[in-house]
């Protein structure tokens, strides 16, 4: 599709257009659930405050992986990272990496400690 050198959605004048007004119907990805909101938190925030805010929510699932992962968390620590909010998000490590049994725990009880927040 050819719009004189956008890159995104929200930068055209027809924004939404009828092709992407019902997005929503047609796709089912759970990962895809945001996608609306998203383009339209990056109009509103500017895409380089976006693409930090996306750039941490990579750090932290990287930390969820490689802290909190017992070999079956690894599906729903990326679908939680892309569905929740970056304060959600933030308030769950910081609920859990303020504990201060957190070094006496096992990758399983800290797994579980990490659900149950």
């Amino acid at each position: 599709m050819e719009h004189n050198g956008i890159e995104y959605c929200f930068q055209c004048n027809e924004y939404p257009c009828e092709k992407y007004e019902k997005i929503d119907k047609f796709d089912s990805f759970i990962s895809h659930r945001n996608q609306k909101s998203d383009l339209e938190k990056a109009r509103q925030i500017g895409i380089e405050a976006y693409n930090a805010e996306q750039e941490e929510k990579v750090e932290i699932l990287g930390t969820l992986l490689a802290g909190y992962n017992d070999g079956r968390k690894k599906t729903l620590f990326c679908v939680a990272v892309n569905l929740l909010k970056i304060h959600e998000l933030r308030a769950v490590l910081g609920k859990i990496e303020n504990r201060s049994d957190l070094e006496n725990l096992t990758l399983k009880e800290k797994a579980l400690l990490l659900l149950g927040c």
